[in-house]
């Protein structure tokens, strides 16, 4: 009967009773209550409702990324151009002998005082210091060469002979303008111009004979006095320096023997070979002292001002810094043809000085970037770039380090950093730097 009833129950369908699975069973229902109870401490950490008594509630789950200080500091706005380092535009020596040039020196060399800047009908044209140009014959007028004192064989000792008169005795004052005495002394262009009053003859004045007088004093050749007065004193050590030079010994000095410059010069490039004629830019020079040349936008060249100071970065990786020297005041278009699209503006000159010239090495040419402040702002909060966001309603703001967003206002951007301020920034508070 039992058994008769139990196929009854195969027969409609009832489904059989699981056959007992022993401790595999067990184990996937206690893993599925694990996770339930994983899930639901996730839930409570989310919503603070954990342990931890002393920890504080956050506005947002706790994000990845560093923080940074608010700090307050001085920001500097840094602009880089182009230059070329060198010794600065070459310059034409205002030569003014006449006849064959024999001689010319190396391109390079260095020409100091009293050294020979070129040789014409193999006479030495001599480097000499002044801003004053050569414009007239030096020497000993009519007058003042007939009435010469003997010399003696003693340095600077005269002695007077018949009815010569003294010539370092004082004569008419020199005129305050420096230029020649007008009616006698010095009137004329050459050496011999210019007879004084009732025949006694005049001396030579002027500004020019001071320059020269300094410079042969500067050489060695002395025994007169250093005025603007030319003596026979003077033409007596003009014979000593001729001397010198292979020259004959006139105790005259011609427009030609001589080229006045500020300082030693640096020689350029010739415009003439050796048999040419001498002209006026028979030769280039310029200073000795290498400097930085930029063309710089007309339209941005407010920091090119005198005495300015940049940093200028050379080839080697090496920098020095140089000082704004000059700024030229005519601006110069950009050649055409510079390619398709160009839109350079015109520039001006800015000449830039090295006082440390040993800092700059052996170069002498070399294109080189110069650094300039432009912008400063002092005493201001900033941050790193990196730190600011963009709000959805607009604008920049920062994220605090729990999370809150804040709206700032930013200002000069500079070496990485923005200036920031707003109502809710304060120095030292902590913002997120977004990954």
């Amino acid at each position: 009967m039992a058994e008769t009833a139990v196929q009854t129950d195969h027969e409609h369908g009832a489904a059989p009773a699981p056959p007992p699975r022993g401790r595999r069973g067990r184990r996937t229902v206690l893993v599925a209550s694990a996770l339930v109870v994983v899930a639901a401490v996730a839930v409570v950490g989310a919503l603070g409702l954990g342990g931890g008594g002393s920890q504080e509630g956050s506005s947002a789950p706790p994000r990845s990324g560093s923080t940074v200080p608010v700090t307050r500091t001085t920001l500097t706005e840094r602009t880089t151009v182009d230059g070329q380092l060198g010794y600065g535009t070459e310059i034409p020596l205002p030569v003014k002998a006449t006849g064959t040039v024999t001689w010319l020196p190396a391109e390079g060399k260095t020409v100091k005082r009293g050294g020979t800047l070129l040789r014409v009908d193999d006479r030495p044209v001599v480097l000499l210091y002044g801003t004053l140009p050569m414009y007239r014959e030096l020497g000993l007028t009519a007058g003042t060469q007939q009435g010469t004192r003997q010399e003696t064989g003693a340095e600077g000792d005269h002695q007077k002979s018949g009815d010569q008169g003294r010539t370092d005795e004082p004569s008419a004052a020199p005129d305050p303008s420096g230029s020649p005495t007008p009616g006698g002394a010095g009137a004329g262009t050459g050496a011999g111009a210019g007879a004084g009053a009732g025949g006694t003859g005049g001396t030579l004045r002027g500004m020019d004979v001071l320059q020269f007088e300094s410079n042969l004093a500067a050489l060695g050749y002395t025994g007169f006095t250093v005025d603007e007065e030319f003596t026979g004193l003077t033409a007596r050590a003009v014979r000593r320096w001729q001397k010198s030079l292979g020259l004959p010994q006139t105790g005259t000095v011609g427009v030609g023997d001589v080229v006045y410059s500020a300082g030693t010069v640096r020689i350029g490039h010739a415009s003439v070979r050796l048999g040419s004629p001498a002209t006026d830019d028979v030769l280039t020079y310029t200073g000795t002292s290498r400097k930085v040349v930029v063309n710089a936008s007309a339209a941005e060249d407010s920091w090119a001002v005198r005495g300015a100071a940049v940093t200028i970065a050379l080839p080697d990786g090496k920098s020095v810094k140089g000082e704004v020297a000059s700024v030229g005041k005519s601006a110069t278009a950009p050649e055409e043809g510079g390619g398709e699209g160009d839109s350079a503006a015109p520039t001006v000159p800015v000449t830039i000085t090295v006082k440390d010239q040993k800092s700059v090495g052996r170069l002498e040419s070399a294109p080189v970037t110069v650094e300039y402040v432009g912008r400063e702002r002092a005493d201001v909060l900033t941050v790193p770039v990196a730190a600011l966001v963009a709000l959805a309603e607009g604008g920049h703001g920062l994220e605090t380090a729990d999370g809150r967003f804040v709206a700032v206002k930013t200002g000069l951007f500079a070496d990485g950093r923005v200036e920031v301020s707003g109502s809710a920034v304060r120095e030292g508070m902590n913002v997120r730097i977004p990954e």
